[in-house]
């Protein structure tokens, strides 16, 4: 990214000789992203895990029934925005004077159509509001609305012990206080409750530096540097990396802060398909082949950007095969752990950890603090060479504010309770246990008939629901049994592919896990949700772990990177 090892730079390719040659003096050779001695023994770490996540489909007529509901909700939108615009019924969305009719329109009309007609009709599946901690139980504020989801009023009435299926509290640290806090406490009375300055100015405090050095020794990187938010970390910290004559290649469902960083960095954008390995092999080849457009110039660098865990979906990135590619074509790689950092790995050190790679195969570590760590904010992390250079150049740090003080204890509380520092092996042990959780909740819920997304190690389980009408009534009859859980749907997934959200904790227990089930099912039989055995389609299956007994079979995981 700097390169501040003063290599030059031609097509993503970083020429550098002294680093070329110790690939070489290592007894550990890398061969496509493998290490020598797992190929070898033709059993890499990383295969032990099935990296293939398939996606199912439906029967044909809920592809039908769904967009025609939404074709139904369309016409009953211009409808009624027929009567609005005579006056039949009254108009709550924002509209122009008739006295500025002549300036450029502050709203634009058609823009908001979906917002007015179709997203108001099921607001209260949104935006609930919550009175208690995060915990594998929460309480939620009880609203009404008198104009159809336009306005809330709060009853004053409380739903108590709602189970909680919606806060990424993947370790449970999201509790009230209690006596493990102490030192969070301590440091409140000692630095307050903020910085009031930024980490140029006076802003950088002794325990962002604990937090920094304790964070790159949990990476088992260089350095890290930390942030008082996890969205602008990426939307700030991009353009700093790349811009004008670079390429980035992002993942079509990457996390919004990564499309803003990438826009604001002035780079050409590519978006390849998701986790499709093929198709990001394809982009690569061409962007060497024929440079930049118009004067066919080199690039000067080439980033391919991905996350660990994806929060719509709930995959898995296939990092072994990304980091084969990203080494044959001599690109950067930059990653995205805002949900696998802390939940993912036997050691909750994110996907790397998960796949058994070698910290050095990612350029660019990218997390936050917002899930795991029960927190706020985000780090950059790798060598310190990038790390001195985001200091410099990172516009989060030179006009943000410092991350709070109690923000940065809890933080170092939640890394010591991970990597056992505190004198305990609960943080080991609630890994152990969110990922039991995960497998038990998926299998239950696949023998059901639900058809989920995602991989058997992702916290994140989505629940296909497809039809606009089934996302408000699952969210509905979900609260009023006192379970709370996310739906989500257009323009946050595609318009058929509507889904519920469930995000696992460790802090779940057996009974609340076979309450929800219970529920569910109960709910599938009711809406008609149970789709299973389905037809299955997406990616190809690359691997698994017995295609790995034979030689033939094994060259075959290097997908013909020797050509």
């Amino acid at each position: 990214m700097a390169n501040p090892g003063g290599g030059a730079v031609c097509n993503g390719t970083l020429h550098n000789q002294k680093a070329q040659s110790n690939d070489f003096q290592s007894g550990n050779c890398v061969k496509n992203g493998i290490v020598k001695e797992a190929q070898q023994n033709r059993k890499p770490r990383f295969l032990e895990k099935n990296i293939f996540e398939p996606y199912s489909e439906p029967p044909l007529y809920v592809f039908v029934f769904t967009y025609m509901g939404y074709g139904i909700g369309t016409l009953f939108g211009y409808l009624r925005d027929f009567m609005r615009k005579w006056r039949i019924e009254k108009c709550n969305a924002a509209v122009e004077r008739d006295e500025q009719k002549d300036f450029v329109p502050l709203y634009q009309d058609f823009e908001n159509f979906y917002t007015r007609n179709l997203y108001m009709r099921i607001r209260d599946s949104w935006n609930q509001t919550i009175c208690s901690a995060p915990g594998p139980y929460f309480d939620i504020m009880e609203r009404v609305s008198d104009d159809y989801n336009w306005t809330f009023r709060y009853t004053g009435r409380v739903f108590k012990d709602v189970i909680n299926f919606g806060s990424y509290n993947y370790l449970g640290l999201a509790v009230k206080h209690d006596d493990s806090m102490k030192t969070v406490k301590d440091v409140l009375e000692k630095y307050g409750s903020g910085v009031a300055s930024t980490r140029h100015e006076m802003g950088t405090l002794d325990k962002h530096k604990e937090l920094e050095d304790l964070l790159a020794k949990f990476l088992n990187v260089e350095a890290a540097m930390v942030f008082g938010m996890g969205f602008a970390t990426n939307s700030m910290n991009i353009p700093s990396l790349v811009g004008k004559g670079c390429l980035i290649l992002s993942d079509e469902l990457n996390h919004t802060s990564i499309i803003l960083g990438a826009r604001l960095s002035g780079a050409t954008i590519r978006p390849f398909k998701h986790n499709n390995i093929q198709n990001l092999e394809k982009l690569l080849r061409e962007a060497i082949i024929n440079g930049q457009p118009r004067t066919g110039r080199a690039w000067k660098k080439i980033l391919i950007v991905v996350e660990g865990v994806y929060s719509m979906e709930g995959s898995i990135v296939k990092l072994p095969q990304i980091v084969a590619l990203k080494k044959k074509y001599k690109a950067y790689l930059y990653i995205d752990e805002a949900h696998s950092i802390g939940a993912v790995g036997p050691n909750g050190r994110g996907v790397r950890d998960f796949f058994g790679l070698d910290p050095e195969d990612v350029d660019v570590y990218m997390g936050t603090f917002t899930k795991t760590f029960a927190a706020s904010g985000g780090y950059i992390a790798g060598k310190k060479d990038l790390v001195d250079y985001i200091r410099i150049h990172s516009h989060s740090a030179t006009y943000a504010t410092s991350m709070s003080p109690p923000v940065a204890e809890q933080i170092i509380r939640s890394l010591k309770f991970i990597m056992g520092e505190d004198g305990s092996t609960q943080g080991l042990q609630r890994i152990q246990q969110l990922t039991k959780n995960i497998k038990y909740f998926r299998r239950r819920l696949m023998e059901m008939g639900f058809i989920i997304y995602g991989n058997d190690y992702s916290p994140i389980v989505p629940v296909l629901l497809y039809m606009p009408a089934k996302v408000s009534a699952f969210a509905r009859h979900m609260l009023k049994e006192k379970i709370g859980v996310v739906v989500v749907g257009f323009p946050a997934t595609s318009l058929a592919e509507a889904r519920a959200r469930f995000s696992i904790s460790s802090a779940h227990t057996q009974e609340m896990l076979d309450r929800v089930l219970t529920i569910a099912d109960k709910l599938g039989d009711l809406l008609n949700l149970k789709y299973f055995p389905p037809k299955k389609s997406g990616p190809p299956i690359l691997y698994n772990e017995e295609s790995f007994d034979s030689e033939a079979s094994f060259d075959e995981m290097s997908f013909d990177l020797e050509e």
